[in-house]
């Protein structure tokens, strides 16, 4: 696995909404209300990651 940088800590929301920290506009290329993320987990250790969606266009 790749080195993993830590960003902030959040509270999960009533409604299931998880705010993602300011640092991923400075540090990924997404933009708000456009940047479609996919989620995995891992039940090893209980991490979920999100990666950036990329569409199969080809």
């Amino acid at each position: 696995m790749t080195e993993m940088i830590y960003l902030d800590t959040y509270v999960l929301q009533q409604d299931m909404r998880v705010r993602l920290p300011k640092a991923v506009l400075a540090n990924m290329n997404v933009e708000k209300g456009k940047t479609k993320f996919d989620i995995y987990l891992d039940s090893s250790d209980n991490t979920l990651i999100f990666r950036i969606h990329r569409d199969e266009e080809e």
